[in-house]
């Protein structure tokens, strides 16, 4: 019996090695690609392995260092000072690792660092970046400055502070905003600085900028006029500007702005040729008025993909369509995200007759009871149907060949409008329907799940192919819990 275990054990141990010598023999390339889809922490470990993977987390083109991998085991939450600190301490020596000229074997094209911010470490990493830039080591830096602070327990003098460290940070390393090609920003405060010249004039090669409740002040106005930006993506995400007027952003492709304090529309476009893609979502509050789509896209004429959510809430639009068919007139792809369950739906057919080259539409049905009753926001109006009345005449979207729908119930009101979908687009091939999408403040308040309104079982689901294709229409329809 020993003996058989001996040879089992033998035997286990020349089947590793043999796996091991096998997986060595692959060249640096097909390694250091699976090395890529690991995160850098866990990717500089493999280095212990054996002498062959020795050298190749310095070899890797993209490093990614992420502040809060290195984090205790059960991510604190929430996350100290101690904790941050002690992070902060392993991310410097990494970073000084991978930045390190005797040890990297090649430039990295991109690094990813997401840090806290913490004086004592940036002038720690700062030098470390610059060197690594000034010496060509390191091409592209996308930087993320955390913060673990909920944007209600803000107050101004800390988002004020914040914007000075930043704005200190850029002036002692200058190559630092120079190869910056993508920023995230937490809960900083430009009411004392030129919010303009820092993100646009020092960071001159910028292609992203995401701001997370970070801008100039309550109910502040922020122009942008960059004609020599190389921006392509901004994401506004609960920022208190009453307005953004982009003036020139000659690059950029895409906008996105979740949650405004504007009470009319919260953005204008001035010189904007590549932009393509906008996503607006908003949930009304009480002294928020509905505005012209129209009016916020004057000047825009290449929009390919819009996106508008309306969180549940009543709608921040007027009714229009005649207005928007300059805007609209290369619209390929439309979202329209929640919509309140009990509100009429036929009012987005108006976004079809403006927009006959669209091929994609999605539209989602809100229904969540964690907003219902003593749950609701007080700061959110009572809800009201919308009341769009108009023709809807025109000619049909023969380029519409695909309808997703989530949050689908069975209801007649759901039947129809997709009836009066399919009714406007003769090449329509396939129809997704999708359930609710999971929240977890509607699980925490709900002892037991509510029962489905979603066709499950092939009997339910036959009779909802029935209803929608009315022995008229025969598009694929598709069900997707």
């Amino acid at each position: 019996m020993e003996a058989n275990n001996n040879n089992n054990s033998c035997q286990s141990q020349s089947q590793q090695l043999e796996d091991e010598d096998r997986l060595s023999m692959l060249t640096d390339d097909i390694l250091l690609s699976i090395l890529g889809r690991v995160s850098t922490r866990l990717a500089a470990t493999t280095c212990v392995l054996s002498t062959r993977w020795r050298h190749l987390p310095w070899l890797l083109p993209e490093v990614d260092i992420d502040v809060k991998d290195f984090l205790s085991v059960t991510r604190p939450d929430p996350v100290e000072a101690n904790d941050m600190e002690k992070a902060m301490v392993s991310l410097t020596k990494a970073a000084r690792s991978f930045l390190a000229d005797h040890q990297r074997g090649s430039t990295i094209s991109s690094l990813h660092l997401k840090l806290y911010l913490i004086n004592t470490f940036l002038c720690e990493v700062g030098p470390l970046i610059c060197d690594a830039v000034d010496s060509r080591l390191l091409k592209e830096l996308d930087l993320s400055v955390l913060d673990e602070t909920d944007i209600l327990d803000y107050c101004e003098e800390d988002m004020l502070q914040r914007a000075q460290e930043i704005d200190a940070f850029f002036s002692a390393y200058p190559s630092v905003p120079h190869c910056l090609t993508k920023l995230t920003l937490y809960n900083v405060g430009f009411d004392k600085l030129d919010m303009h010249h820092v993100l646009f004039d020092c960071c001159n090669q910028l292609k992203h900028l995401i701001l997370i409740h970070s801008d100039s002040g309550a109910n502040s106005l922020f122009k942008i006029d960059a004609p020599n930006s190389n921006l392509c993506v901004l994401n506004i995400y609960k920022c208190r500007f009453e307005i953004i007027e982009v003036i020139c952003l000659p690059k950029l492709e895409k906008f996105l702005w979740s949650t405004w304090v504007s009470e009319y529309a919260p953005v204008t476009f001035g010189f904007v040729p590549s932009l393509g893609e906008l996503e607006l979502s908003c949930g009304s509050s009480y002294d928020q008025c509905e505005f012209k789509l129209s009016e916020l896209l004057h000047g825009v004429t290449g929009l390919h993909t819009l996106t508008l959510d309306f969180q549940g809430e009543n709608l921040w639009l007027q009714p229009e369509i005649e207005g928007l068919f300059t805007a609209f007139n290369k619209l390929r792809k439309l979202s329209i995200r929640g919509i309140f369950v009990e509100f009429d739906i036929l009012w987005t057919m108006a976004f079809l007759v403006a927009a006959p080259s669209i091929e994609i539409l999605h539209i989602e049905v809100w229904e969540h009871s964690c907003d219902i009753g003593d749950t609701r926001l007080d700061s959110y109006p009572e809800r009201r149907t919308p009341q769009w009345e108009m023709r809807l005449g025109g000619s049909e979207n023969r380029l519409l060949k695909n309808l997703e729908f989530t949050g689908f119930k069975s209801l007649e009101q759901q039947f129809t409008f997709i009836r009066c979908v399919l009714e406007r687009s003769p090449n329509m091939q396939k129809i997704v329907l999708r359930g609710d999408e999971q929240c977890k403040y509607c699980d925490a308040l709900e002892e037991s799940p509510r029962p489905s309104k979603f066709p499950k079982n092939k009997v339910e689901q036959e009779m909802v192919v029935k209803q929608i294709r009315h022995g008229t229409f025969s598009p694929e329809i598709i069900f997707k819990e």
